[in-house]
């Protein structure tokens, strides 16, 4: 008989700690709940144009000396600050390489007389060399990341909405000989631009 109490009450301890259970999930609780809406996300953009965008040193029947010189101004259209990086690939419509023989420099805006562009040719010098230099690269480097100094011929810096002139020179020097007579070449500039914030 004593046995049969003990599980009795066990049965009955059991029992009652499962309703326990089963009242405590049935309870009502008061709650509350609260959202933060709107959370909206846009990017930037970084636009590099130029202008001219065709055309911008050109010399026909040039002759030993000759010397040709024109402002190209560098916009950056986007709403952040940008890097960009400018190449040239020069090719020749004959055999004679003319392409090796002119000489390109390139400038900062004049800075004794800005107003009228490069009349005067004295800004800082960014580049001087063949056409389209030994590896192709005039100003900066393409990779990714800060190349160079801008003032010396590395990448080129541009706030948003910001611009500046560069000055292009091409001349044919005075030594050249008469295996360049009826020469030809054609030259692409090409500008690469990247973001410049977390880079």
């Amino acid at each position: 008989m004593k046995h049969t109490g003990k599980k009795l009450a066990i049965s009955t301890g059991v029992l009652g700690l499962m309703v326990a259970l089963t009242t405590v999930g049935t309870l009502a609780l008061f709650t509350d709940q609260d959202t933060v809406d709107a959370n909206a996300f846009s990017t930037g953009s970084v636009a590099l144009s130029t202008n001219p965008t065709t055309a911008l040193v050109t010399f026909s029947a040039m002759m030993p000396g000759d010397v040709v010189t024109n402002p190209l101004v560098v916009t950056n259209d986007g709403t952040e600050s940008l890097r960009y990086a400018m190449s040239s690939v020069a090719t020749n419509v004959d055999v004679k390489g003319l392409k090796d023989q002119l000489v390109l420099t390139v400038k900062t805006i004049d800075a004794t007389t800005p107003v009228s562009a490069c009349d005067d040719f004295d800004g800082t010098q960014l580049y001087t060399g063949d056409l389209d230099s030994s590896a192709g690269k005039i100003l900066g480097d393409v990779a990714s990341g800060q190349t160079g100094v801008a003032a010396s011929g590395g990448d080129r810096t541009l706030a948003a909405a910001a611009s500046e002139t560069l000055c292009f020179r091409v001349s044919l020097p005075i030594s050249t000989d008469n295996s360049f007579q009826s020469a030809a070449t054609t030259a692409t500039f090409t500008f690469d631009s990247e973001q410049t914030k977390n880079n």
